[in-house]
């Protein structure tokens, strides 16, 4: 096996494990199909976007829980605007916790909203972490010559 078949093989493990583990679901594998040789990077733009305004919805979500009197219908657009976003690079374990995070909103449940923006940060912070390594296993593939493989 040379060198770029192991990379392929790495990072088919990788996105199987990205699947299994709930981390993405099949709108990503939709994302995907949208890239082509005219826009070879489309998904890491998107994807890029993603975490440019998912960093202002967090900041977002976090100066309205600090408020004196918290703004829980406030709280609950910004929670739905991240599941949107979330939902659309299929972002699966962060869009089930914005989820979570509007019925601690309709509860009017400081405290649940509190302890949910923390979850939510943290697998923020996860996925984040999950992409940067799957765009340079990408990246390490197409350095070598190889064909990033698809998931069908």
């Amino acid at each position: 096996m040379d060198v770029v078949q192991m990379l392929q093989r790495q990072f088919i493990d990788y996105m199987n494990s990205l699947y299994s583990e709930y981390y993405l679901d099949d709108q990503f594998n939709q994302l995907q199909k949208l890239a082509d040789e005219s826009s070879p990077d489309f998904v890491i733009e998107v994807v890029t976007l993603f975490f440019q305004d998912s960093e202002k919805l967090l900041e977002n979500l976090s100066k309205a829980l600090e408020q004196p009197v918290v703004d829980f219908n406030q709280v609950a657009n910004h929670a739905h605007q991240f599941k949107g976003s979330s939902s659309s690079i299929g972002a699966h374990r962060v869009k089930n916790q914005c989820v979570k995070f509007r019925a601690y909103c309709e509860e009017k449940n400081r405290e649940g909203c509190l302890a949910c923006l923390q979850e939510l940060q943290q697998e923020y912070i996860v996925l984040k972490k999950k992409f940067e390594i799957l765009f340079q296993l990408e990246q390490d593939i197409v350095q070598k010559g190889g064909i990033v493989p698809t998931k069908d």
